[in-house]
């Protein structure tokens, strides 16, 4: 598959503001808004767990992350025949209950005293399996519920939604947790895995009949993973995309691995205050997101894409915080980050499902979230070993000079990328 041209005003229309006035897309986007607020407390919550009730140590923390996305590579390609194969609303709403009844056993543990960390890293391999069934098919289904022209407008409501979540998810996770622990703060998340399954169940359009067969007709679960895979290493754009935000992936969850253990144990942050420190830094992603339309269309979707994915190398600052007033100098760090970084997926995104066919939504975003997510257990893991046996600081400097190295992937193809989007079928 060759890049295209694209017809005039695309992108400057896809945020005219139309799907305010479509009731499905408005019961996805309030339950993802819900759900993805949820996600925020138990990120925070879940390592809280790890690090001040069970003393993980670095490698620990690191393996905890490894295990939550560890099913992206390993069922990442299977998934997505399957998303292709089933209709994925469906699919959507039974790995919603299922991470629900995951996360639940985790107070229930500890109410018990029972709660260790064996049980955590079981729990995140779970909500991980999960999380791939329900990432394919999220990023699969809009195409089949909104029009391809108001794919951008559509992601960038969500990436919104994203936004405004981890401006509200930390903050209430850092208040739960004083308030309730760290282990029962993770009910909120649970109830809005509940809500997210009712919102999707809710929707009335119904789905397309899914067409798993390959453009050649023939039909196959080998076949059709194969086709997924092509489809992204025949399209310049596609693997150059997917090149660079494995990249950043890899070097920011490396760093990431030990930034909550240098906030607790180096610069002594209480957990209501490292929330709120995320909580402000994603003003700026909310700001980001709402600003890419604009962005783009000033831009263009190359340069966006270039400028933007150098967010991921600020992570590196983290350490200056120690020499500083740190919550101050950790709360601009992160504003700038999100807000820098927040055009990249929404612009990636968009591109991406606008110049694939519905008939394989499934299976090239299967074959991207491997590429793009199996590099995170990888860096959790690195940079919790690396954490332990280097130092946690210059642990979290060397993951955030391997995100800057993610530009090298857009400077490799052509800066002024120009799409056209691809019909239904």
């Amino acid at each position: 598959m060759s890049e295209t041209t694209a017809e005039p005003g695309f992108w400057d229309r896809a945020l005219g503001g139309r799907l305010w006035r479509n009731a499905d897309f408005m019961r996805l986007w309030v339950g993802q808004t819900i759900s993805e607020a949820g996600t925020q407390v138990s990120q925070l919550a879940v390592p809280t767990v790890a690090i001040l009730l069970l003393h993980a140590t670095p490698v620990q923390v690191g393996l905890l992350t490894a295990l939550e996305f560890l099913p992206f590579p390993v069922l990442g390609l299977v998934v997505g025949v399957y998303a292709d194969r089933l209709r994925r609303r469906p699919l959507m709403i039974a790995s919603d209950l299922g991470r629900m009844v995951a996360l639940l056993t985790i107070p229930a543990a500890f109410g018990f005293g029972l709660l260790r960390m064996e049980q955590l890293y079981v729990v995140g391999l779970v909500v991980g399996v999960f999380n791939v069934f329900f990432g394919i098919s999220y990023q699969s289904y809009l195409p089949a519920l909104i029009a391809r022209a108001d794919l951008v407008e559509g992601n960038s409501k969500l990436e919104v939604s994203r936004s405004t979540a981890q401006l509200a998810g930390p903050a209430i996770a850092g208040f739960a947790i004083q308030a309730i622990g760290a282990a029962r703060a993770i009910y909120i998340d649970a109830a809005s895995f509940l809500v997210s399954a009712v919102s999707l169940w809710a929707i009335g359009k119904p789905e397309p009949q899914p067409q798993p067969a390959t453009a050649t007709g023939r039909s196959g679960f080998w076949h059709e993973m194969w086709e997924g895979i092509q489809v992204v290493i025949g399209n310049p754009t596609l693997w150059k995309i997917a090149g660079c935000t494995a990249t950043s992936n890899l070097g920011s969850n490396m760093a990431f691995a030990v930034e909550l253990i240098f906030m607790y144990r180096y610069l002594h942050l209480a957990p209501g205050l490292v929330g709120l420190i995320f909580a402000i830094g994603s003003v700026g992603g909310l700001l980001g997101a709402i600003a890419s339309s604009a962005v783009v269309a000033r831009l263009g979707v190359g340069l966006t894409l270039l400028l933007s994915i150098f967010a991921g190398g600020l992570i590196m600052a983290t350490p200056l915080a120690a020499q500083t007033n740190a919550p101050v100098f950790l709360s601009a760090l992160f504003f700038f980050e999100f807000l820098i970084g927040a055009p990249y997926n929404i612009t990636q995104v968009s591109l991406r499902q606008a110049i694939t066919p519905d008939r394989v939504q499934g299976r090239m975003n299967a074959t991207m979230r491997t590429i793009v997510w199996g590099t995170i257990p990888i860096g959790s893991l690195l940079g919790g070993i690396l954490g332990t046996y280097v130092g946690v600081v210059p642990t979290i400097v060397i993951g955030g000079f391997i995100a800057v190295l993610a530009a090298v992937w857009i400077l490799l193809g052509p800066i002024r990328i120009k799409v056209q989007p691809q019909p239904v079928s």
